[in-house]
């Protein structure tokens, strides 16, 4: 019969319930114990019985390891972060681990303050959703820990870091547009210190030149990645009468405020101006139209980095298969004669 109250069972009741030492029952549960299948059962029986409850912690500072992975995350509110996360956390959840989420907001000194915390609180290994840390400091506390860092190009003993092709997606976006018969594309910018931002500018501007278009700088106006800086962006253009046919906003976000800038304008989407953008956030599929966009696989590169920090904690070369970009049309976008 099963014990309702889990505090009065202990590791040694559960050895001389299974017949068998306590440090077998402890190696069990740590995984590193070769036991027939009959005494398998005794012992998984006899822990089920007493309702046994290891202490996980102490197992865990035993063997130098708190089972813990630190996120240093740039907003928690962020579609963009959130999947990534998601998928960092069924990565490694499977082996025994827990996440430990801080947000750096977008400001370096915070992300290190933040970083230092992760590491002071002893996790095992930081992985880095992008940020304003620079590859150097990224190196040196790989030194300490090891390090995951998405969007930057690293690599080191205790140190791997990987980005998205951002110039292939945009180029893929502005190629989309032309093909619908577009000239005149107005692009939103990201931040101009952003590594992905400045990727995707660089393949608006080239993807217009192997067009044959050159590219009007007036029709190049400036964003921050966030709602309200597509929605000035777009009062921006329509206060200074430019005259363009479609929209390129560098993320997913910045689309959403064109198309509110748009709306209070009596501008319709995608009758008179086509949009689109570039994440394929969630709530995408589900604006009004859809949006057309280009497709970052967050889930996936969350469990890219949960399976290479896996590998570096078992002191392994991860194999890495960088997810690919894609271009999801739906229908923001319409042909022009």
């Amino acid at each position: 019969m099963k014990n309702d109250d889990s505090s009065t069972a202990t590791l040694y009741e559960v050895a001389s319930a299974a017949g068998v030492s306590p440090a077998t029952v402890s190696r069990f549960l740590n995984g590193t114990a070769k036991v027939s299948d009959d005494k398998r059962k005794t012992i998984e029986r006899v822990i089920d019985e007493l309702n046994y409850k290891p202490n996980r912690l102490a197992q865990s500072l035993k063997m130098g390891s708190t089972r813990t992975i630190g996120v240093l995350t740039q907003s928690l509110e962020s579609g963009y972060f959130s999947q990534a996360m998601i998928g960092i956390e069924d990565a490694v959840k499977q082996a025994g681990y827990a996440l430990l989420i801080m947000s750096g907001h977008w400001h370096a000194d915070e992300e290190a303050e933040r970083v230092e915390l992760l590491i002071g609180r002893r996790v095992d290994g930081v992985a880095i959703l992008s940020g304003k840390l620079s590859d150097g400091q990224i190196q040196g506390y790989s030194q300490r820990v090891p390090i995951v860092a998405f969007g930057r190009k690293l690599e080191g003993e205790r140190l791997m870091g990987f980005c998205l092709d951002n110039y292939r997606g945009a180029c893929d976006a502005v190629d989309h547009l032309v093909e619908q018969g577009h000239r005149r594309i107005a692009f939103i910018m990201g931040p101009e210190d952003h590594e992905d931002a400045q990727a995707r500018l660089a393949g608006y501007r080239d993807t217009l030149a192997r067009h044959k278009i050159t590219p009007d700088p007036a029709l190049i106006v400036p964003g921050d990645f966030q709602e309200s800086g597509g929605l000035l962006a777009v009062n921006q253009l329509l206060a200074t009468n430019q005259r363009f046919t479609a929209i390129f906003a560098s993320n997913d976000l910045s689309a959403y405020g064109a198309r509110l800038a748009l709306y209070r304008s009596n501008i319709r989407v995608p009758d008179d101006i086509s949009i689109i953008g570039f994440d394929d956030l969630h709530s995408s599929m589900y604006t009004t139209p859809p949006l057309t966009t280009v497709r970052q696989p967050l889930y996936e590169v969350g469990k890219g980095i949960g399976r290479m920090m896996l590998a570096m904690l078992g002191q392994k070369q991860a194999e890495v298969e960088i997810p690919q970009l894609g271009l999801m049309v739906r229908e923001s976008v319409r042909r022009i004669a």
